[in-house]
C-alpha cells in the first residue's frame, strides 16, 4: 500500500479490517518496525481524535512524529502558474518537497469549502499533495472522505455484529452548522465492501452524490429506515445539490431512546465530536446502545494498520 486516501489505495479491505482487530489486541507486537522513522502530520483543520489516535499509533509501531497546525500564518498556494502576489506565501510544490525531505509518511487533514463543488469533489488540495509529495500520503480526512475513520467504523460493526448479515441504517440527524459529506462518502463506500444490508435515510434534499450514494434508494421515512436495524450511524451533513446548504434543522431527525424501540436493540455509531439532544439524545450516548466510545477507541489500531502496512 502506498497511499492512503481512498479505498482504492487497500487491496483487500476484509484483511485490513482483520489486521487492525489484531493489533488492538497486541498492540506493541510490531513496536519496532518504525524504528528511525518519521510521520508528519499537517492539520489545515482542527483535530482531537484523527490527531491523537494517529500519533498513538504511530509510537506504538516506534515511529517518531511531527505535528503541525497549519491554519494559524502558514498560508499556501495550491495552483499551478500562478502570479503569487497575494496572502500565499508558499506552493504546494516547494511545500510537499521539502516536507518529504523530513518525514517517511505525510499525514494530512483537510476539510471542504462547501462552496465549489466541483472543486471539493476532485479532493483538490489531498490530490495536490498526493501529487508532489516524494513520500507515502495518509489522509487524515479530506474535502469528500474520511478513510480512517471508514475503517474503524468497519472493526466496531465486526466486533458488535451478532448475525453474518446485519441491517446498518445511515441517517441523518440535524446539526446548526453545515458539515461535510465526507464520513457519510466514505462510510457508504467501505461498507458496501462488507455484507450487510444498508439503508440509507434523510429529510428530501439532503441527497448525497451519485458517486457514494450508489444504487442505495434514500427512504424519507426515518422510522420506517429504523425497522428491525441492528446498527445506526448518525450523522449530519450539508446538502450536496444545493451545494454546503443547510435546508433544515428538524430535531424530529433527533435520534432517541423512541426511535430505537424500532430496531433490533440497535448500537448507534456516530464519529464524534457529538451535539447531545440535537444529533443524538443524551438518553441514548448514555445508554448501552451506544458505542460511539468504542468507535473512538478504533481510531487508533486502524491507523496503526495503515502506517503498518506502508512501512512494511
Amino acid at each position: 500500500m502506498k497511499n492512503f486516501t481512498c479505498l482504492d489505495d487497500v487491496p483487500d479491505p476484509a484483511s485490513l479490517v482483520k489486521q487492525a482487530l489484531a493489533l488492538k489486541k497486541q498492540p506493541l507486537q510490531y513496536d519496532t518496525i518504525g524504528k528511525g522513522k518519521r510521520l508528519v502530520l499537517l492539520f489545515f483543520n482542527p483535530s482531537l481524535r484523527t490527531r491523537l489516535s494517529t500519533q498513538a499509533a504511530a509510537q506504538n509501531l516506534g515511529m517518531h512524529v511531527i505535528c503541525m497546525n497549519t491554519n494559524s500564518g502558514w498560508s499556501l498556494e495550491f495552483e499551478d502558474q500562478v502570479v503569487m502576489n497575494g496572502q500565499s506565501a508558499e506552493h504546494i510544490r516547494e511545500a510537499a518537497a521539502v516536507v518529504s525531505q523530513y518525514a517517511d509518511i505525510i499525514g494530512i487533514r483537510t476539510f471542504p469549502s462547501l462552496n465549489d463543488r466541483e472543486k471539493d469533489y476532485s479532493d483538490f488540495i489531498l490530490q495536490q499533495f498526493t501529487r508532489f509529495a516524494q513520500v507515502p500520503v495518509v489522509s487524515l480526512e479530506s474535502a469528500i472522505r474520511h478513510p480512517l475513520q471508514s475503517l474503524a467504523d468497519l472493526m466496531t460493526i465486526q466486533e458488535l455484529q451478532t448475525k453474518s448479515k446485519p441491517k446498518v441504517v445511515v441517517s441523518w440527524a440535524p446539526h446548526p452548522k453545515a458539515l461535510p459529506q465526507a464520513v457519510t462518502n466514505s462510510f457508504l463506500e467501505w461498507i458496501s465492501t462488507s455484507d450487510a444490508e444498508v439503508v440509507l435515510t434523510h429529510p428530501k434534499g439532503y441527497e448525497l452524490s451519485p458517486m457514494f450514494s450508489q444504487k442505495l434508494q434514500p427512504v424519507y421515512n426515518q422510522n420506517e429506515a429504523l425497522e428491525g436495524a441492528d446498527f445506526v450511524y448518525v450523522k449530519n451533513w450539508s446538502a450536496f445539490h444545493e451545494y454546503g446548504k443547510v435546508l433544515q434543522q428538524d430535531l424530529q431527525w433527533t435520534i432517541t431512546l423512541d426511535k430505537l424501540k424500532h430496531t433490533q436493540q440497535a448500537k448507534v455509531l456516530h464519529c464524534l465530536p457529538v451535539r447531545r439532544n440535537v444529533v443524538i439524545e443524551e438518553k441514548v450516548l448514555d445508554s448501552p446502545h451506544s458505542a460511539v466510545i468504542q468507535q473512538a477507541d478504533n481510531r487508533t489500531y486502524a491507523a496503526q494498520a495503515v502506517l503498518k502496512n506502508i512501512l512494511e
